[in-house]
């Protein structure tokens, strides 16, 4: 014994358990480890190897899958120590979660100062926060809105603990979409205008997680996206601009652990939201950046009183960082594009990118709108005159040529995949699309395969306003098993209104 707990040696053993950055480690609940130690299921406990360590939400087994003298493991627990099949881990109790009565003050009418922001969040870089801990943040910090002295500690302890882009060159442009709306997929487009023009735009992109594409889902359908801080920096010294997953780059780590639980609790608390956006950005190295809030009833912003609260702080929170912000208020009614899912998407940047003339009208006007007022922003163009400069760099073809060196200083173009199984989806009467239920569709296209399987999700045939007569297609499905295909269609059946028809 060493300070009250154990050394006792544990056989190392990969279970094969995928949990998306959540750490688990599982005993029998007769082994000795257990038994000595009074280690309960459920508990925060602290695995070690090597010198490194990990801590882990331990589950108890009362079958045989697991020897008395092993301790089975999750995927993430077995990257983040580094093991091979064998390896001897020692598990311990998890040391008190000292920053956690931080978050309890806040909960009881206290606020997070810089100090407070930066041990809850270090804390979370290091996995010492269970999801039970992150969802009681982050509902908190719904319950009870940030200010924005706190927004701004939390924005600066996100930044802190993680690495940071510096550049040569300004300005640094980018481009942020709080989400919600499927389809959207405005990044590659605008990164393409941008950099052709001549300016210099680092895009680190998300990937989905309850969502059924992330912008690196959707590039990586078409050329690689995780590249490392040194290989980013020599594509966009190259090119002028990239798409990289962020996730690959360590900037604002903490970002990818909380969106991950606010997605699961389906909200997103505003000031967790602007300090997540910002962070991201200020991490990068970004001196510009224009912000799109999709606002409609199905999306993550469903008013204009909202999408100006959020604006404003926004906003704020930027220019105590010494970032301009441009925030664009847009139609989030219904989905951009004809796809959602990672290659359905990339089929409808590339039309866009390529000027087919079947390509997605409103993609390409919200693209070139929001490339515009980087332009505009970053000083480039005259004011007023940034969308019809994005229009000419599209037409002529400088954006596509540009997209096509980006992809391959980023590893190489690929085609998108095609997925083996279709199915159309009809309308039952005739009409007319009243309503669109961005968050239904979303969900349909995630139960096809979206975005773990990139050939997976929905296209869509209809748009708000168009005529509809019985029978005729409203959507089709792409699954790569039958499964998935009978899934999303089985969730439809029990959804009639997610395509709202009114008599014409």
């Amino acid at each position: 014994m060493k300070g009250g707990q154990s050394l006792s040696a544990l056989r190392a053993r990969r279970l094969g358990v995928v949990a998306p950055g959540a750490a688990f480690v599982f005993l029998r609940s007769d082994c000795g480890v257990c038994r000595s130690e009074g280690f309960d299921a459920r508990a925060q406990v602290e695995i070690h190897h090597k010198g490194r360590s990990v801590t882990a939400t331990l589950f108890h087994v009362i079958s045989d899958i697991l020897e008395s003298d092993e301790a089975g493991l999750s995927e993430a627990a077995w990257q983040q120590l580094g093991l091979e099949q064998g390896d001897v881990v020692t598990v311990t109790h998890a040391p008190p979660l000292a920053s956690f009565s931080i978050v309890r003050r806040r909960v009881f009418g206290g606020r997070i100062d810089d100090e407070g922001a930066r041990e809850v969040i270090a804390d979370v870089v290091a996995q010492q926060y269970s999801d039970i801990h992150l969802a009681a943040f982050l509902t908190d910090c719904s319950a009870t809105p940030l200010d924005e002295p706190e927004m701004i500690a939390l924005t600066r302890a996100m930044v802190e603990t993680g690495d940071r882009l510096h550049w040569n060159q300004a300005p640094i442009v980018d481009k942020h979409c709080v989400g919600g709306l499927p389809g959207n997929r405005t990044t590659p487009i605008i990164v393409s205008i941008v950099a052709a023009f001549g300016l210099t735009m680092p895009k680190t992109s998300s990937r989905g997680i309850t969502s059924p594409a992330g912008t690196a889902d959707v590039m990586e359908t078409l050329a690689p996206v995780n590249l490392s801080l040194t290989a980013m920096r020599r594509v966009v010294e190259r090119e002028g601009g990239c798409i990289v997953w962020g996730g690959s780059v360590h900037l604002a780590p903490s970002d990818d652990i909380l969106i991950r639980v606010s997605r699961a609790l389906d909200f997103d608390a505003q000031g967790p939201m602007v300090a997540s956006v910002l962070s991201k950005k200020i991490a990068a190295g970004s001196t510009h950046v224009v912000i799109d809030i999709p606002v409609g009833p199905s999306v993550k912003v469903r008013s204009e009183k909202a999408a100006a609260s959020l604006a404003t702080s926004l906003a704020s929170v930027a220019q105590a960082f010494g970032v301009r912000t441009r925030i664009i208020k847009t139609d989030g009614r219904q989905p951009v594009g004809r796809g959602v899912g990672p290659a359905l998407e990339a089929r409808d940047v590339v039309a866009v990118l390529r000027g087919e003339p079947d390509a997605p009208q409103d993609l390409r006007d919200r693209a070139v709108t929001l490339a515009g007022a980087v332009l505009e922003l970053a000083g480039a163009v005259e004011a007023g005159k940034g969308t019809k400069t994005a229009r000419e760099v599209l037409d002529d073809g400088r954006a596509w040529k540009k997209f096509l060196r980006i992809a391959e200083a980023q590893g190489g173009l690929r085609e998108p995949p095609v997925a083996p199984h279709t199915r159309a989806v009809t309308a039952s009467t005739d009409g007319l699309v009243a309503a669109i239920d961005c968050r239904k569709l979303a969900r349909v296209a995630k139960l096809a395969g979206a975005p773990g399987a990139p050939a997976a999700g929905a296209e869509i045939h209809k748009r708000i306003g168009d005529p509809v007569t019985m029978g005729e297609p409203l959507l089709t499905l792409h699954a790569e098993t039958p499964g998935e295909l009978d899934y999303a269609i089985a969730f439809l059946l029990g959804e009639p209104d997610i395509f709202m028809l009114t008599t014409p």
